[in-house]
């Protein structure tokens, strides 16, 4: 299988188990030591188990199934390095009687280490009105 092919098997599998909130799958090829750059919260996040942490309470507000997809979708790949970058949509109920509907920018980057793939960083954003200071969270990707 080609590097570009193996990654997006890893995004998808990656996307549908955020969906079913499995967290293991969703963290099944994060390397112990990764590094996050999150749209919430500190400005970084590093380890596998920060990154969980925060994975674990980002499902936690889902009380019902709730629509998470990962839209135009961009790899690049090599033998031993690869990249992507995405626009993400959340879509849901929270358990606070909000809804949510969201999207946000990503950029995953992964290395293949001792044959597998692993992510290494990953950076998620969201633009900003410089006039009020807020989060654009909606609009078209």
């Amino acid at each position: 299988m080609l590097p570009n092919e193996e990654i997006d098997r890893i995004v998808k599998a990656q996307e549908s188990a955020v969906r079913l909130k499995d967290i293991d799958g969703a963290m099944k090829h994060y390397s112990p030591d990764v590094v996050s750059f999150d749209v919430v919260s500190t400005l970084q996040k590093r380890g596998i188990k920060t990154c969980r942490e925060r994975l674990e309470s980002w499902l936690a507000q889902f009380p019902e199934p709730f629509s998470y997809h990962i839209e135009t979708l961009s790899i690049t790949a090599d033998e031993e390095v690869a990249f992507c970058h995405s626009f993400n949509h959340v879509l849901g109920d929270l358990a606070n009687g909000n809804r949510i509907d969201m999207r946000w920018r990503a950029t995953t980057c992964f290395s293949r280490m001792n044959g597998k793939w692993l992510i290494t960083h990953e950076h998620s954003s969201v633009p900003f009105d410089p006039e009020t200071g807020m989060a654009i969270i909606k609009g078209d990707a």
